[in-house]
């Protein structure tokens, strides 16, 4: 299967001011399969070290950095020798031997002429908990599930990937019937690698819930292994929670739904756990839409989304009948799945921050809120083809904003201050506002 991820690899592997890569993702979709990948396809010889529970390697890097004996170390280990500009070496779960991560800078200042890249699931919390990490010496890249467009590409219909690409709303028009269905589809399937893959081989829905239902299990696992103990049942209650949040019409984030009686100060840093895992996508309220965005951001309202909308619905128990029970799936538990979609092909394929606005009576919300081109454009999620939006409206008489930019299953349509755009193109919104 086929992830836009590569061509960025790629543009790395050719930079002559380049600096180890580090992937950085969720448990589980696919940075492994990726590097190697990438190794078979741009490289003549790839050397692959798994640095989890791997003390002979553990022992190399604990003697500091010699570039010749751990060369040598990684050939012994391998049996492939490093060839400069040849060899691609990747250092994978790297998380788990704190001197390799160290390495990094050295591979850095005293081996640039070798491709270094490096992933591990837990890496977001190894950066956060005292690891020596070297920082303005290593470049980064975000993996995320597969994105709506590259699910297109993975079930071999590659004609609507290029629709989307090409911004092309006349022919999406014409194949909207079909592009629903796929939609339909991805929200019950979602985006994770493996689940993909079993959808593409036998169809079998229950099948494909089963293997959720595990992942998510292999997540709580990973709470209990590797979080402190005295946060791990307020990490597991708070994720388990994401449902129960998302299916209010203020999604805003609630305490008092992941425990009765539950305060800010208890779960602040199961938040941060999460979101280092890259388990969760924390949308914060901001008070005002100026540029810069984030130097408003209220700091006590926010809303979280999970990182993949297969794995949501699994968690919500969503059944797979409301794939062909017309349009239900978009409407599920309050359009929730629909904002969950949007917020994840965002963040993956157009790599924005994103931010959400509301008034303080709660009378009027915007979803989504963007900074493109020193622009904030607000973004009003709708499921199906309802397009009343009195939010959208509130907001921008306040603001004075023309820039106003309605999600939904209706087709395309450009209005004088307001533009109607389809759900199933969102990943290409990016090039979209590029070139207004």
């Amino acid at each position: 299967m086929y992830r836009l991820a590569i061509e960025q690899l790629k543009e790395w592997k050719d930079k002559p001011r380049r600096k180890p890569l580090i992937i950085r993702g969720a448990r589980q979709v696919g940075k492994s399969w990726l590097m190697n990948e990438f190794g078979i396809t741009c490289f003549n010889s790839v050397i692959k070290i798994n640095c989890d529970d791997n003390p002979r390697m553990s022992a190399v890097f604990a003697e500091g950095f010699n570039k010749e004996k751990i060369l040598l170390a990684f050939q012994a280990e391998t049996g492939v020798k490093a060839v400069p500009n040849e060899t691609l070496i990747i250092l994978d779960e790297i998380q788990e031997i704190p001197n390799a991560l160290k390495a990094l800078k050295y591979f850095n200042e005293q081996a640039p002429e070798f491709h270094v890249i490096a992933a591990g699931s837990l890496l977001g919390i190894a950066m956060h908990v005292g690891t020596s990490f070297p920082v303005g010496k290593v470049e980064y890249l975000d993996l995320f599930p597969l994105s709506f467009d590259e699910f297109l590409l993975a079930i071999n219909e590659r004609p609507l990937f290029d629709i989307i690409q090409s911004c092309d709303f006349e022919l999406a028009t014409a194949f909207n019937t079909k592009f629903i269905e796929y939609l339909k589809l991805y929200y019950y399937v979602g985006g994770m690698p493996e689940i993909v893959d079993l959808y593409i081989n036998n169809k079998d829905f229950s099948e494909i819930r089963v293997a959720q239902e595990r992942i998510l299990f292999d997540y709580e696992q990973d709470f209990s292994k590797h979080a402190p103990k005295e946060i791990v049942p307020r990490i597991r209650a708070l994720y388990n929670s994401l449902p129960k949040q998302l299916a209010k019409e203020n999604k805003k984030f609630v305490y008092g739904l992941v425990k009765e009686g539950a305060r800010a100060r208890e779960y602040e840093i199961a938040i941060s756990w999460l979101n280092d895992c890259g388990l969760i996508h924390r949308v914060d309220l901001v008070s005002k839409p100026e540029i810069p965005l984030k130097s408003y951001i209220n700091g006590k309202a926010f809303k979280l989304f999970s990182s993949d909308i297969g794995l949501l619905g699994a968690s919500a128990g969503i059944e797979a009948r409301s794939i062909i029970e017309g349009n239900k799936l978009f409407t599920e538990f309050k359009g929730a799945m629909t904002e969950q979609y949007v917020l994840q092909q965002l963040k993956s394929t157009c790599k924005f921050s994103l931010f959400y606005w509301g008034k303080e009576n709660s009378t009027a919300e915007i979803d989504f809120l963007l900074q493109f081109n020193s622009l904030v454009y607000p973004l009003e999620v709708k499921a199906e083809t309802n397009l009343k939006a009195k939010s959208l409206k509130v907001f921008c008489e306040k603001y004075q904003n023309n820039n106003a930019i309605r999600i939904s299953l209706a087709d395309y349509k450009k209005e004088t201050n307001l533009t109607n755009y389809p759900l199933y193109m969102i990943n290409s919104l990016k090039k979209y506002l590029s070139e207004q």
